[in-house]
């Protein structure tokens, strides 16, 4: 548990905001995300994004046989590499409270419930970082997808918005499975739900509309899009208005998993799944 509350003074009732921050970003690797071991960060960043788009470039290339389509498969994927360590790291960090018997202490501490659930998602928000970053290599210089001069600034931007938003997401999910037994379930349901309804393997367009309004829904889409239009050279113009739909989403994320937290606190409490793992 890496939760940080002050001993002393009227004041001292409530840790900080930025030690709470800190600590559990530092503590949290430790504890709550005990399980992002070395081998199992480097399999994430290096061995995760080019497996699943060499299997997706295949099927791409043996439906369509078209070039293109192999590109716009690999750069969909490389991006949604990023889910594996914003929703399963940081949503099982409920689990590892459970296990640990600690989140019946986390849940009484005083300290700001946005600085410790952000604080526990830095890591995960580096080590997406760095996965989609890898999978983005192999699509550009193994899949041959497009790299237009002057991207690179575009692109990183993107990635970093992407993570920031992913990792939002991976929260909301982590606040649902604070009243559930476990949240592997819950995380492989989005985890596949959105290489079926992101735009990651064929346009939103073409799912049928009820399919596409679930896709407009999750971050992934955002994050899809403006990461293929940066790749592509796309203007400021259009860049601006998709970057300001990722960070919205990531805002919009936050929001409801601070909210999804504080209900399921109560119902969590209410029927003991509290301390059931």
């Amino acid at each position: 548990m890496a939760a940080v509350v002050a001993s002393s003074g009227p004041l001292a009732n409530r840790a900080s905001f930025w030690r709470t921050l800190w600590v559990n970003a530092i503590f949290a690797p430790r504890t709550s995300l005990g399980f992002m071991r070395l081998d199992f960060v480097l399999g994430t960043v290096f061995i995760i994004p080019f497996t699943q788009m060499l299997f997706f470039a295949y099927v791409a290339n043996l439906a369509n046989n078209v070039a293109n389509s192999v590109a716009y498969v690999a750069v969909g994927n490389a991006v949604a590499t990023v889910t594996y360590s914003s929703i399963f790291s940081v949503c099982q960090t409920t689990d590892s409270e459970k296990n640990n018997g600690t989140m019946e202490h986390l849940l009484v501490s005083p300290t700001s419930r946005f600085a410790l659930y952000f604080g526990r998602g830095l890591i995960p928000i580096l080590v997406s970082l760095a996965t989609v970053a890898v999978g983005l290599t192999y699509a550009v210089y193994v899949f041959g997808a497009p790299f237009a001069p002057g991207a690179a600034g575009p692109v990183a931007i993107s990635v970093v918005l992407a993570a920031f938003s992913m990792v939002g997401f991976g929260l909301l999910l982590g606040g649902v499975a604070l009243y559930l037994r476990t949240s592997i379930i819950l995380g492989n349901i989005f985890l596949f739900l959105g290489l079926l309804v992101s735009g990651t393997n064929f346009p939103v367009a073409n799912l049928p509309l009820p399919l596409q309004f679930l896709g407009y829904g999750l971050p992934l889409t955002y994050a899809v899009s403006a990461v293929r239009a940066s790749l592509a050279g796309a203007p400021l113009s259009t860049l601006g208005l998709l970057w300001g739909e990722l960070a919205l989403a990531g805002l919009v994320s936050y929001a409801i998993a601070i909210l999804l937290w504080k209900v399921f606190e109560r119902r969590a409490l209410a029927t003991g799944s509290i301390a059931r793992f």
